[in-house]
């Protein structure tokens, strides 16, 4: 049997491939930091070990002689404990995305789903699309089903033998030209967490690798004109020029309404911006040789993936919305707010910057999205950013993201503790008000908008 460890392994994309080795006949282990420091609001070791997976401390203490392989991302470097233990014994260390890729090629049909915004819930629609027709599938995400839900496991993948394989493309770390699919899908390409120009190289070497076709949105220039592929095919929901069209678009109570070609559908998910990644899933499945009215008739059950836009819940007392999201960069903060803005009340936006490189890289951009989306009577709430370490990041802080938003016309304060922001909240919210909590990287976050519902 297989030995092998996973550096991080609760991280949204380690855990899913720790999941699927473990079902694949591996002995799998792991540590994360984020245990060690007690920080696992939303119960992923218990989670993982309840389907066979062994934790041990980030101190090298799990890499035994007889590891097959330690499994790393592209952020834990050689003074890692893990890693140092490993380079002693002479076990082989590999990349996520490695691993990763070794998984998608093994399967005949892969979809690789590529995008600076929308790449995890487009992911899981083609995803949901295939299981529910029986295609059996294998999924791998970065993000968590809320349809296939567990207390056993974490439900960012779907497993089976089949010789389909869908998986969420990275292009933050450069591992995206890794993958040769059978479909690329690119959803959207804008500055995120690399230059424009260098995010471009990556995805049309991405888009070059298909081997059957490329599917691009017509609606964002840098996707449309990135593909040379012969089979290039396009989805929009503002040109009917493109190959798949969705007019007719409509805000419902808990989601929105769109038509193809006169046919209307629904979505269980808030924003225009999903009907776009609807229309993408739907245009891989139909390369797939699937029926477009079939695959968008079956959207119509999903209910989306956590952390993405997710509706908390409204407060007993005063009717006040939360709501749970991921958005980082600016495109995400920017389609969730627009999307929250089109219903009535004020909108108190919580956001906390993951890393100080992405507030450096970004800051000032998201600013200027607050200054856009946000009205006089709304609110921008601040805590620190989430990895800063203040005596290394000397040069920037929440303030300095606060004062971008400020220069921008924004009611902006910064609290920086996550408790100065439910303190703040708790005594300031007032009925109507829609609360929407962004950020990346912290899973205490989920638990926060949870308890903060509560408290309201």
């Amino acid at each position: 049997m297989k030995k092998v460890s996973f550096c991080g392994i609760t991280g949204n994309g380690m855990s899913a491939l720790a999941q699927i080795l473990k079902l694949e006949g591996c002995d799998v282990r792991g540590s994360d930091l984020n245990i060690d420091m007690g920080l696992d609001g939303d119960h992923r070791r218990e989670k993982l070990e309840a389907v066979g997976i062994k934790f041990f401390p980030q101190d090298g203490s799990g890499i035994t002689d007889d590891l097959d392989t330690l499994y790393i991302t592209s952020v834990i470097n050689d003074q890692n404990p893990d890693v140092k233990a490993a380079l002693a014994k002479g076990i082989k260390i590999q990349s996520r995305s490695d691993l990763l890729a070794e998984i998608f090629h093994s399967r005949k049909y892969g979809i690789a789903v590529g995008g600076t915004c929308g790449k995890t819930t487009t992911t899981a629609m083609i995803g949901y699309i295939l299981n529910e027709l029986g295609k059996k599938p294998c999924v791998i995400n970065g993000g968590f089903f809320k349809n296939y839900a567990s207390d056993k496991g974490l439900a960012n993948y779907i497993y089976n033998r089949g010789d389909i394989c869908v998986i969420e493309a990275d292009e933050s770390d450069g591992s995206i030209r890794k993958y040769h699919p059978y479909i690329a899908v690119i959803n959207n390409i804008g500055h995120d967490h690399k230059p424009l120009a260098e995010l471009k190289e990556y995805f049309s070497e991405f888009a070059d690798h298909a081997s059957h076709g490329v599917i691009v949105n017509y609606d964002c220039p840098h996707a449309r004109s990135i593909s040379r592929h012969p089979n290039t095919f396009s989805y929009s929901i503002a040109d009917a020029r493109a190959n798949l069209f969705a007019d007719n678009i409509g805000l419902t109570e808990n989601g929105v309404s769109y038509a193809i070609e006169g046919k209307e559908f629904k979505l269980r998910l808030l924003g225009r911006f999903n009907v776009s990644n609807a229309l993408a899933a739907i245009s891989a499945c139909m390369m797939l040789g699937i029926d477009k009215f079939e695959a968008a008739k079956v959207l119509e059950g999903f209910t989306g993936t956590e952390r993405r836009l997710e509706y908390i819940g409204t407060s007993k007392h005063g009717g006040i919305a939360v709501y749970d999201d991921f958005a980082h960069n600016p495109q995400k903060i920017e389609a969730s707010l627009g999307t929250l803005k089109e219903y009535p009340g004020r909108v108190i936006a919580v956001y906390q910057a993951h890393t100080p490189f992405s507030a450096r890289n970004t800051g000032k951009e998201d600013g200027e999205v607050f200054g856009r989306t946000l009205d006089q009577d709304d609110f921008l709430l601040m805590p620190d950013i989430y990895e800063r370490i203040p005596e290394r990041d000397t040069d920037i802080s929440g303030a300095d993201l606060v004062q971008y938003a400020k220069d921008n016309g924004v009611n902006a304060l910064y609290l920086e503790t996550k408790d100065n922001v439910r303190n703040y909240i708790l005594h300031n919210a007032r009925p109507g008000d829609r609360i929407i909590v962004m950020g990346a990287h912290d899973n205490s976050l989920p638990d926060f908008c949870r308890n903060l519902l509560k408290d309201l």
